[in-house]
């Protein structure tokens, strides 16, 4: 089978939204290329190796590659995904220099592709991100392993809003809690939850895709008796509170749910937010301090942001 590369240079703020629409239009992964990536300093915190090639990176911004089967609708999804990107300045978001092109590769070149961007990487005290075709043997006894194949859907547990989201839920997930996900992707963050001890996690995604990609990362984990991986649109499926209720997705998103995002969260539990650029984090606080939430911890990665709030117990 012949696939299409769609290539778009654009810049860190769209890198989330970009890589939604690129779903969204069928894409089965979003490669993330960042110029920032190659020459960023990092802490040895959790044992991490880096072997970075500099030709893969862009000299300035972001570059995002997605792989579309050639069909006859190609450049019809090619004109609409474009359509999008430019309907982001209406959400202020910069898209940069907004250029897009278009390559063919095989199916094989695009397997291939793939599998040399990806290697197990210990993100938290706990927990450890590691590709299907990589063999891994844990270094501690509490060490969780996420199995993940980023082919599945959007999601490979190594962006920085990810990783915020898995040590939040390490810091807050107690054994028998009810866990919602809201906009699960890959199902990295159900699983994370699930691998935690929570009773039940109800895991929900818009795009059905992702709902089918986040079904068999839940089995391949072996999560599947304590997670339910559902269709639907942010909180339309849930039907009880949580202990702890997590959305990792766009900040304009999560600022136009508080109020219903606070009836699902049960008194004295905690709602994690992620996905959230740096220059909306206050506009966000402030979303959720008029829900009613106290805000407990800011975490700040690069230039992303994850809060922790908790909805107060009535006296």
């Amino acid at each position: 089978m012949k696939w299409s590369e769609l290539s778009i240079h654009t810049t860190h703020e769209a890198v989330e939204a970009v890589s939604n629409i690129l779903h969204e239009a069928g894409a089965s992964g979003v490669v993330i290329e960042d110029s920032e990536e190659f020459a960023r300093e990092r802490e040895d915190q959790f044992g991490e190796i880096y072997a970075l090639n500099p030709n893969d990176f862009p000299t300035e911004g972001v570059i995002l590659k997605a792989y579309l089967p050639v069909t006859s609708f190609l450049g019809e999804t090619v004109e609409e995904v474009k359509l999008a990107i430019n309907n982001l300045i209406n959400y202020d978001i910069n898209i940069g220099e907004n250029v897009v092109k278009i390559s063919e590769v095989n199916e094989e070149e695009w397997a291939t592709a793939w599998k040399k961007y990806y290697h197990p990487v210990k993100i938290s005290e706990r927990f450890t991100i590691v590709p299907t075709w990589e063999t891994y043997e844990p270094v501690s006894t509490d060490e969780l392993i996420i199995e993940l194949d980023p082919g599945m859907a959007f999601g490979t547990g190594t962006h920085p809003t990810t990783v915020m989201c898995l040590q939040a839920l390490e810091k807050t997930v107690k054994p028998g809690d009810y866990v919602t996900d809201i906009g699960t992707g890959s199902g990295v963050l159900a699983i994370g939850a699930a691998l935690l001890g929570a009773k039940h996690v109800h895991a929900l995604d818009l795009d059905e895709v992702a709902v089918r990609s986040a079904k068999i990362n839940v089995k391949l984990n072996k999560v599947q008796n304590t997670t339910e991986v559902v269709h639907g649109n942010l909180l339309d499926t849930v039907n009880e509170p949580s202990d702890v209720v997590v959305a990792n997705i766009l900040a304009e998103i999560i600022m136009s749910f508080t109020q219903d995002a606070f009836k699902v969260v049960k008194e004295g539990g905690l709602y994690i937010t992620s996905g959230i650029i740096g220059a909306k984090k206050d506009d966000v606080k402030q979303s959720l301090e008029a829900a009613g939430f106290i805000i407990e911890e800011v975490m700040m990665m690069e230039d992303w942001v994850t809060i922790i709030s908790k909805k107060p117990v009535k006296e």
